[in-house]
């Protein structure tokens, strides 16, 4: 991905985050976090690494008080 950078799979960014898969999953359905669909479901999803720097930032620096991203109004 040339401006995204590297695709992490749902379990990459849950190792990252520290949390559970279908926490990243329940994020993505949400639109909380976007990612992509790759092929059919035994693929499964990819985020860029981009995607969740911007997801981070968006929910604020962990020992902060960030969790998930605020609501939009």
């Amino acid at each position: 991905m040339a401006d995204g950078g590297q695709l992490l799979t749902v379990a990459e960014v849950a190792g990252r985050l520290r949390t559970h898969p279908e926490t990243v999953r329940r994020w993505m359905r949400d639109g909380k976090l976007r990612g992509i669909r790759l092929g059919g479901p035994k693929l499964g999803w990819r985020v860029a690494e981009a995607e969740l720097e911007r997801f981070l930032a968006d929910a604020g620096a962990p020992g902060t008080g960030g969790g998930e991203p605020a609501a939009s109004a």
